[in-house]
């Protein structure tokens, strides 16, 4: 049934005049043109010496009227700007001439982004999920487009996964705040050369310390462009590193036993890579327990994990280095080539570690922002657009 109440008022644009309206249940069709009293103007340059060129007629979708969708036909000019020198829209305030919906629309499908998927937001509103990201990106691009490099001192970095295979974006984050600050394609050393480039010589003078992994593109990038930064190197990476090592000893070990030993061996994989302090189960405790009995490398190794862990107890550099030449002693009894070669890893990587008595900073602040990120990714149903995954991202870790 046909409305005969007036609901020019819920349209408050000051440039035009709603002069028609046809409201239904499930559709409100609003007539709008420009107001007289007000001569047009160049939407790029605001300024008022255009020429009309012709007259021209958009629908445009508004926000939705209760149960009905609104669209406003719109009549408008395209005009001449004599500033501009081309043919361009007048600017009528309430819409942009890039896009086929109100402004007030545009800001209320960037709000429901920040809590609803874009698929979700689009059929929520009837509209291609196109138009819902795109509408979303430009509103993060104002935002969050620029990289915010306020206050930062102490920072981590890490890679995250977006894809299956060998496809990462750089992650930086400030390490007091927990913001991620800026992402980036790729995790080599030129990826993350372009975050400090953002920076200039007083922001980067401020930079103070670093956790990372010990991946050589991301140190020869903070080498490169910020010398004075401390590298610290956490716990939980190089444990994670001398898992790896475990796992290639209880792998030879298990090919060199008995037949009776291997029944010991087999299994044991994820007991050896436990911290001991996990292991609830009683069983897995008695094969533990067996296993380090039967097997003098494997229970050297492990000893050598528990020990690896007291350095980052350290309170100076000096304490730190001797408990350092103290493990490696100890790992070079050990005959196996995947030992030496890490106790050569850890000589070469030993000043990162040492920093971490001036700099009590680690990067698992960042496995539980990648792990927010994944939720993210998640939503998203994929993001095969790395710009918008990245504001999405920053948006999401903004403190503001």
């Amino acid at each position: 049934m046909m409305s005969s109440i007036n609901i020019t008022p819920y349209f408050p644009f000051s440039r035009v005049n709603i002069f028609g309206q046809t409201v239904t249940w499930t559709e409100s069709l609003i007539q709008a043109r420009p107001d007289k009293r007000y001569k047009p103007i160049c939407y790029v340059c605001k300024n008022s010496f255009v020429t009309v060129h012709k007259w021209v007629q958009r629908a445009i979708r508004d926000l939705d009227f209760g149960p009905a969708q609104v669209t406003i036909i719109c009549v408008y000019r395209q005009v001449f700007c004599l500033i501009c020198g081309r043919f361009l829209v007048e600017d009528l305030e309430f819409f942009e001439p890039s896009r086929r919906v109100s402004k007030r629309l545009a800001r209320y499908i960037y709000e429901l982004c920040k809590v609803l998927t874009v698929q979700d937001v689009a059929r929520h509103l009837n509209l291609d999920w196109k138009t819902v990201k795109d509408i979303d990106k430009s509103f993060l691009e104002k935002e969050f487009g620029e990289t915010d490099y306020t206050g930062l001192t102490i920072l981590a970095v890490d890679e995250i996964a977006v894809k299956k295979g060998h496809d990462y974006m750089t992650v930086v984050l400030d390490y007091l705040t927990g913001r991620v600050v800026w992402m980036g394609e790729g995790r080599r050393a030129d990826t993350f050369m372009q975050f400090f480039d953002g920076m200039t010589d007083e922001q980067i003078i401020k930079l103070e310390a670093i956790a990372m992994d010990m991946w050589d593109p991301y140190i020869k990038a903070v080498k490169t462009k910020a010398p004075h930064m401390k590298i610290v190197f956490d716990l939980f990476h190089v444990v994670k590193e001398f898992n790896k090592v475990i796992d290639r000893v209880r792998i030879d070990e298990y090919n060199k036993a008995s037949e009776s030993d291997k029944k010991v061996i087999k299994g044991s994989k994820y007991l050896l890579l436990k911290n001991t302090e996990n292991i609830r189960k009683m069983k897995d405790k008695e094969h533990l327990n067996r296993l380090l009995e039967l097997n003098e490398t494997i229970s050297k190794v492990m000893i050598l994990k528990d020990k690896l862990k007291l350095i980052w107890e350290c309170k100076s550099p000096q304490e730190a280095k001797q408990q350092i030449d103290e493990w490696c002693t100890l790992a070079e009894t050990v005959h196996h080539l995947s030992v030496s070669k890490f106790v050569k890893k850890i000589r070469r990587y030993e000043y990162g570690i040492l920093n971490h008595c001036d700099y009590s900073i680690h990067t698992s602040i960042l496995e539980g922002v990648n792990n927010k990120i994944k939720v993210i990714k998640r939503k998203s149903y994929g993001f095969h657009d790395n710009r918008y995954f990245s504001l999405k991202v920053i948006q999401a870790f903004s403190t503001s």
